[in-house]
C-alpha cells in the first residue's frame, strides 16, 4: 500500500468556522505527527560506515520493512559498490518494497508460526560472521511479538497462551514484554550474542514510554535488564496459570546477556523515533496555526477509559480558563482490561472514556490514533469527536455507557461514521491523542 502525501501546514484556526473544519484540521495534526517519524525521513542521514567483509541486514516491528526500504535505498545511493542483504519481519499487510532485503510478515500482537520463522532465520543468518561483518538491526514497536522464537523446551502454543493472556488483563507493554523477553531464545540481548564477533549496530523507533532501547521489541540485540524472575513474578501478580515446563524454565538459570557482556563491546544503538518527535512535530504545526499548545507527556499510560476521563476533567477547566484557541496533546501507551465482547482498541476507549466525560460539551473536539495505523486488531487508526456528536448520538439512541461496559467503543464511533482508517502507516510510536478545545462563548 503506497503511503499517501500527508499534509505539511495546517490552516489558520481563525479561518474555520464548521465542526467539518475543526475535525479536518485535526485529521491534518495527526498526519503531520506521524509523518515527522517515518523512517524514509530519518534513516538517510544517519548509515553507519561498510564493513571490510559482509553486511547483513536483519529487523523485527511494524516499522521493519519501512526502515529497510529506506535503509537499502539510501546505502545503494551512498555506498554504491558495497553489497547489502539480509531479511526483516513486520506485520501482516506492513510490507514494503525492498531489491535485497527480504521481508517477511508475521501475526501481531498473537505471534504465528510465521515470526518463529523469521526469528529461526536471522539466527542462521548471524551465527557464522566474523569480527569484520556488520549487522545492522532494524528493530521498531511489535518487534517482541513478530520474532517470536520459543526458548529450547518450551513451545509456540505456551507463548500465544501467554500472551493472550497478559492482553487482556491489561499489563502494561514493559511487563509483557519482560515475560515475552525470558521465554525467548531470540530476545532479551540474544541475536546480539549470537552474532558475535561481527559489529552491531541498532537502529530503533520507540514505541516504549521513556525510550528505553533495551525495552523496545523485547531488546533483541541489546543487553537484558530484567531477570526470569521479574517474569515469574508478572506472571503469578495477574494470577496467568502457566504450566510446570514454563515454570520451570523461569527458575532456572537462564538469565540473558547484561551489560558487560563481551557481546556487546563493539555495538552501538540509536533511537530514530520516539512519541516525543510526533509531539514537537503537531506543537510547532499548531502553533504556526494560531493555537496554543499544552503537552501533558510523551509516555503516559494506565487505563483508556480512565485516562480519557481524567483529560475531560482537565479540558474543562481549560476552557473556563482560556481566551484563545488551545490544543492538549499528549501520547504513550495506555491499556485495556477487557471484561465485555466488543470490538475495540485502547485509542477508541480512551476517546469514548474522553467523550463520555464531555456530556456534549461546546466547542471541544477530540482525536485519538495508534500512530502505527492500526488500533489494537481492528481496520482503523482510531476515531475523532465533534460537538455535535453528542446530539447525533442521543438521536440514534446510542449509550456510549454501555459501549463502554462492553468494551465496544469501535462500534460506538463506526456509528457515528467517526472512525479514521489510513491503513498501516509503517512507522510506530505509538498513541497520538489531541483536544481542541475552543474558549467558551
Amino acid at each position: 500500500m503506497k503511503r499517501s502525501s500527508p499534509m505539511n501546514k495546517l490552516p489558520k484556526l481563525e479561518t474555520l468556522n464548521r465542526p467539518a473544519d475543526y475535525s479536518a484540521w485535526l485529521r491534518g495534526l495527526s498526519e503531520i505527527a506521524v509523518s515527522s517519524v517515518h523512517p524514509e525521513t530519518l534513516l538517510p542521514s544517519r548509515l553507519p560506515e561498510p564493513p571490510t567483509d559482509r553486511t547483513i541486514v536483519i529487523g523485527a516491528g511494524k516499522a521493519a520493512a519501512a526502515m529497510a526500504a529506506a535503509l537499502e535505498k539510501a546505502w545503494a545511493k551512498k555506498y554504491m559498490r558495497a553489497d547489502i542483504q539480509g531479511l526483516v519481519v513486520t506485520r501482516y499487510d506492513h510490507g514494503a518494497p525492498c531489491k535485497k532485503i527480504e521481508v517477511l510478515e508475521a501475526s501481531h500482537p498473537m505471534p504465528d508460526n510465521m515470526g518463529e520463522v523469521a526469528a529461526k532465520r536471522m539466527l542462521s543468518a548471524v551465527k557464522s560472521l566474523g569480527k569484520n561483518d556488520l549487522v545492522i538491526a532494524l528493530i521498531s514497536g511489535g518487534g517482541s511479538a513478530l520474532m517470536t522464537l520459543p526458548a529450547p523446551g518450551l513451545k509456540l502454543e505456551q507463548k500465544q497462551a501467554i500472551n493472550k493472556a497478559l492482553l487482556r488483563c491489561g499489563a502494561p507493554i514493559r511487563e509483557i514484554n519482560t515475560v515475552r523477553r525470558h521465554l525467548s531464545a531470540i530476545k532479551g540481548g540474544r541475536l546480539a550474542a549470537a552474532a558475535h564477533p561481527a559489529r552491531v549496530v541498532t537502529y530503533l523507533i520507540s514505541d516504549v514510554p521513556g525510550d528505553d532501547p533495551t525495552l523496545i521489541a523485547s531488546g533483541p540485540t541489546l543487553p537484558d535488564t530484567s531477570t526470569p524472575a521479574d517474569a515469574l513474578e508478572i506472571l503469578q501478580r495477574y494470577e496467568i496459570e502457566i504450566d510446570d515446563t514454563v515454570r520451570d524454565h523461569l527458575q532456572g538459570d537462564r538469565k540473558a546477556p547484561k551489560f558487560g557482556d563481551r557481546a556487546f563491546n563493539r555495538d552501538t544503538a540509536r533511537v530514530l523515533a520516539k512519541a516525543s518527535d510526533a509531539l514537537d512535530a503537531a506543537s510547532d504545526a499548531s502553533i504556526k496555526a494560531g493555537v496554543d499548545v499544552r503537552v501533558l507527556g510523551d509516555n503516559l499510560e494506565g487505563e483508556a477509559r480512565d485516562l480519557g476521563q481524567a483529560h475531560a476533567r482537565l479540558t474543562l477547566q481549560a476552557q473556563r480558563e482560556i481566551t484563545h484557541p488551545l490544543v492538549i496533546l499528549s501520547g504513550g501507551e495506555t491499556s485495556v482490561t477487557v471484561k465485555g465482547n466488543g470490538r475495540g482498541g485502547r485509542n477508541v476507549e480512551y476517546l469514548l472514556g474522553l467523550f463520555t466525560a464531555l456530556a456534549g460539551a461546546d466547542g471541544i473536539y477530540g482525536l485519538a490514533i495508534d500512530t502505527d495505523g492500526i488500533d489494537g486488531s481492528e481496520d482503523n487508526a482510531g476515531a475523532l469527536f465533534t460537538p455535535d456528536d453528542w446530539a447525533k448520538m442521543q438521536a440514534q439512541g446510542l449509550n456510549p455507557r454501555e459501549y463502554l461496559a462492553n468494551n465496544d467503543a469501535y462500534s460506538f464511533f463506526a456509528e457515528l461514521e467517526n472512525l479514521i482508517v489510513t491503513g498501516p502507516t509503517r512507522t510506530n510510536v505509538n498513541d497520538f491523542r489531541a483536544i481542541l478545545i475552543l474558549p467558551a462563548v
